[in-house]
């Protein structure tokens, strides 16, 4: 039995999310949301609300034990990027990538 939550087209980058997801791979589900907790940064904050929208699917849904909960798989994928243009030297104009992130956790318990 296993319960996933996903957020699609958070507008922080992947390459910001991946080290913070890497921190609470594998990990309890108490572990993980304390390390989310005291990890700095926006990418701790929206990693943590897919942590505890997941927990709250496997105790409302699947009628799993929270105590035994851990993260069986976590990632933040590429999303869609928006493209901007910023005016350049020489009348020129230079693109600005606004990368979006999909961030899915999967938690299951421990037997």
């Amino acid at each position: 039995m296993e319960a996933k939550a996903v957020a699609k087209y958070v507008r922080m980058s992947p390459i910001k999310l991946k080290p913070v997801v890497d921190l609470v791979r594998g990990k309890d589900l108490n572990e993980a949301l304390t390390i989310l907790k005291y990890t700095p940064g926006k990418g701790s904050v929206l990693v943590e609300k897919v942590v505890q929208s997941a927990a709250a699917n496997a105790e409302n849904n699947h009628d799993m034990n929270t105590d035994k909960l851990y993260v069986a798989e976590i990632y933040a994928n590429q999303g869609p990027t928006i493209k901007r243009w910023r005016a350049a030297s020489h009348g020129r104009a230079a693109m600005i990538l606004k990368r979006c992130s999909h961030i899915g956790v999967t938690l299951k318990e421990r037997d």
